[in-house]
């Protein structure tokens, strides 16, 4: 069956002047900025989001009454740049889409297959609970009008897994990091992974490391450097696996957590950590090379890690499972996911035990 329709949800911005003043939409104003940024004039901005040169200025023109102040610094040898504000309020959209898309796909994937269960012709589907990262967003791109339908839910690796061992999911998505941190953050996941009950599926291998600004301007190269008064740290939420990394890595580094400036400051995603830097908001933090390169930062490697699909034995032969593995090896998945930066392809698609991936 191909599915006749795609939910998909996006964040909104309103803008709010008075109790008798209908709400203002911000969302053409912030293409249109982000337009300006990138081709440095109005014309091109204006092609690139199919405004006529008139609409387009009208909507500057009506924000800047608003707002009280000017979006746009015009110079004849430079071209058009936004000013200090246009900017600040581009990057505060940018860090909002980088925290809250994981959890709109989430929801309009539930959305997706709530709506789908009420449709003739229903076929069964997989329920994937997994930490966020960008080969299983590309899973999902990649499931789109396909079959098996696939649900998702982002959850820490140990939520996913806990969820797993409740049967509340069908593939429970986790990563570990290659080396000496394998032991002990294995160790953390051991309760939710019996061998004798569980298969994996390998998803991929990614680098991950510090996020810094372009050219490294204040020398950050590892993590002892996080102590210093100077740098300012972001961090992934509260029992994410690549906060229990963090302190492990800081641990070995002899460096206390109350040392590190900004360490309680969280975010929920790469791509968030990445906007929360690149925004100026701090000057480094910990996630996979793909999402710093999105931003136009630097990337200092730290570690390697596995990301796995944790699956119930008894699964690995229904169709359902047998066609999401076929999308998996696929080329076409595996050449875009091979080209994301960071990213390593080379066992995508292979089963194995937990044995036979950690010794156990």
């Amino acid at each position: 069956m191909t599915y006749k329709f795609r939910v998909a949800l996006r964040p909104s911005w309103v803008l709010e002047s008075g109790p008798d003043e209908a709400p203002q939409s911000l969302q053409d104003l912030l293409r249109l900025l982000s337009a300006i940024d990138a081709s440095g004039n109005i014309a091109g901005a204006c092609k690139e989001c199919e405004l006529s040169y008139r609409h387009a200025w009208g909507v500057l023109r009506r924000f800047e009454g608003l707002f009280g102040t000017a979006l746009l610094i015009t110079n004849r040898r430079q071209g058009t740049k936004l000013s200090a504000f246009a900017q600040r309020l581009l990057w505060a959209n940018r860090r909002i889409e980088a925290r809250l898309m994981p959890t709109l796909d989430s929801l309009a994937s539930e959305l997706q297959k709530e709506l789908e269960k009420l449709l003739p012709e229903t076929v069964p589907y997989l329920r994937l609970h997994a930490s966020h990262g960008f080969a299983v967003q590309t899973l999902m791109q990649h499931m789109n009008a396909r079959e098996p339908g696939l649900e998702l839910r982002y959850r820490t690796a140990i939520e996913a897994l806990a969820a797993l061992e409740r049967h509340e999911c069908d593939l429970a998505g986790f990563q570990i990091p290659m080396g000496e941190f394998e032991r002990p953050i294995l160790t953390r996941y051991a309760q939710w992974l019996s061998s004798d009950d569980y298969l994996l599926i390998h998803l991929a291998i990614r680098d991950t490391g510090l996020f810094v600004m372009p050219g490294n301007p204040k020398q950050i190269h590892g993590m002892a450097d996080l102590a210093r008064p100077d740098v300012r740290f972001v961090n992934r939420q509260i029992g994410s696996s690549t906060r229990l990394l963090v302190e492990l890595m800081l641990e070995r580094a002899g460096i206390s957590t109350s040392a590190v400036q900004g360490y309680e400051t969280n975010e929920f995603t790469h791509m968030a950590i990445a906007a929360h830097i690149a925004s100026g908001m701090a000057d480094t933090g910990v996630g996979v090379q793909t999402a710093a390169g999105r931003f136009g930062l630097d990337f200092v490697p730290l570690v390697r890690e596995r990301y796995f699909f944790a699956i119930r034995r008894t699964s690995l032969d229904t169709p359902a499972m047998q066609d999401l593995l076929k999308i998996l090896r696929g080329e076409e998945y595996l050449a875009y996911v091979g080209q994301l930066p960071g990213y390593d392809t080379g066992d995508t698609g292979r089963i194995v035990t937990l044995k036979e991936a950690f010794g156990v």
